[in-house]
């Protein structure tokens, strides 16, 4: 019986670790993700304001270091964030997705939009 109840318990702590993020916050992250990396890295010729390309890195490293948090594996993220830069790389600066993808974070990550202000702060 005790050994029912241990499963049990690994099943709920295995499975709460991962309620901080469900597989569509997971591919939208990911989606934002990839978003983020295409602005910080655009192509010559687009206009753009330097605190975009600071915020996009920022944030970047904020949502990895929450799915670390909450129990994601690091090569399965790694992965999903690879797919997710492959298919906006070159993209050209979108303010309303970027804006979309803030919003997201934000809600997504406990004190998001604190954690990328921190995180921003210490890139210099």
């Amino acid at each position: 019986m005790k050994k029912y109840i241990a499963v049990i318990l690994s099943l709920l702590i295995f499975t709460s670790a991962h309620a901080g993020m469900s597989k569509d916050d997971k591919s939208k992250a990911w989606d934002c993700i990839g978003i983020y990396m295409a602005n910080y890295f655009l192509p010559s010729g687009e206009k753009f304001e330097y605190g975009m390309k600071e915020k996009s890195i920022s944030t970047v490293k904020v949502l990895k270091t929450y799915a670390l948090e909450i129990g994601i594996p690091e090569k399965e993220w790694d992965e999903g964030v690879n797919k997710a830069v492959d298919k906006h790389y070159g993209s050209k600066y979108d303010q309303a997705k970027t804006e979309k993808c803030h919003t997201f974070v934000e809600a997504l990550v406990p004190n998001g939009a604190e954690r990328v202000k921190k995180v921003v702060q210490t890139l210099y």
